[in-house]
């Protein structure tokens, strides 16, 4: 018997249809259950063929487990290795080598020492950054956000210098990225699971939070194609099974905006039905098919067409 689990917290519409969908398929030598953890010691297997993370973003224990589970043999959907390792600036610096429209974006150190640190551990950073240089690069309107992190949290819409420094103040210990505002005549939010299973769905992020999935922007046949070429591409060269890529389309150009998405927003109330169907039964299909090709004590990971060229020397095109 091969064991899908689900990793999770507050969430539950998801995670318990993730669970039902894969059940309700009757597969032989397949079972989907909630991940139980009872002890973790070093080196010693899952119990779990794959396993499906939606929490340990925001849980180090859990992020030790997966490790130490995929090092045993297990699938882990997202990549625990790269999650860890993954920030968004990166993210952007990866797709201007990769021809990916991104908006203008900068990183800043944090307002705030962090604990453990004095000025002299900042003996290499020019004191003051080259403001002008940066605000020509990146105008105003701007966004400044955590550059590793989601939900909306701490993202500030700045219009101008003394907007900035005074929002600047407020960050404290947090790194921020300093980013063009693209303002857009349509949005999409895009799922991609598998790297290769992509939904494209209109997005207002104006909106309500429960109503950002209201829009209802009609994308030609052509757009939608860019889009998914575009999903597609992030995802296989940063290595995400289980991800969302969020894309502003300005004067005929789509801006991928927010990217780094590795336990996204899944609930029903919040995606609508039609979504949650289509979420729920291509994760169910794509963990079935991770567990039937997974070898136990085996590298079962994916990571990415990025690491891929690089370890064989081929140049990004």
């Amino acid at each position: 018997m091969k064991k899908i689990g689900i990793l999770y917290g507050q969430e539950r519409s998801f995670p318990l249809g993730f669970i039902e969908r894969i059940n309700s398929k009757n597969i032989s030598g397949i079972k989907a259950e909630a991940v139980k953890i009872d002890k973790v010691i070093q080196g010693d297997a899952s119990e779990y063929a794959v396993i499906i993370d939606r929490i340990s973003q925001d849980v180090p224990f859990y992020r030790a487990y997966l490790k130490n589970a995929a090092l045993c043999g297990t699938a882990v959907i997202n990549n625990p290795f790269w999650w860890s390792a993954d920030e968004k600036f990166f993210n952007n610096c990866l797709s201007t080598k990769v021809n990916i429209p991104v908006p203008k974006t900068v990183i800043l150190p944090s307002k705030e020492l962090p604990d453990d640190t004095a000025n002299e551990s900042f003996s290499n950073l020019a004191y003051p950054l080259d403001w002008g240089g940066i605000f020509n690069y990146v105008g105003f309107p701007a966004y400044m956000k955590p550059f590793a992190g989601g939900g909306w949290k701490n993202v500030y819409r700045l219009t101008d210098v003394d907007d900035f420094f005074e929002k600047y103040n407020e960050t404290g210990q947090l790194v921020m990225l300093l980013q063009e505002e693209i303002i857009f005549e349509e949005y999409y939010r895009c799922y991609c699971i598998g790297g290769k299973h992509v939904r494209i769905m209109s997005y207002e992020p104006r909106n309500p939070h429960h109503l950002r999935y209201s829009a209802n922007f009609n994308p030609s046949e052509e757009k939608l194609n860019l889009m998914t070429d575009i999903v597609l591409r992030i995802n296989q060269y940063l290595g995400y099974d289980f991800n969302t890529v969020e894309l502003a389309w300005r004067d005929g150009k789509p801006y991928a905006i927010d990217f780094c998405n590795p336990a996204p927003d899944a609930d029903l109330k919040s995606v609508g039905p039609e979504n949650f169907e289509w979420v729920v039964e291509t994760a169910a299909n794509y963990a079935i098919e991770k567990a039937q090709m997974q070898v136990y004590a085996m590298d079962n990971l994916t990571w990415g067409e990025y690491i891929k060229r690089s370890s064989n020397k081929q140049p990004l095109e």
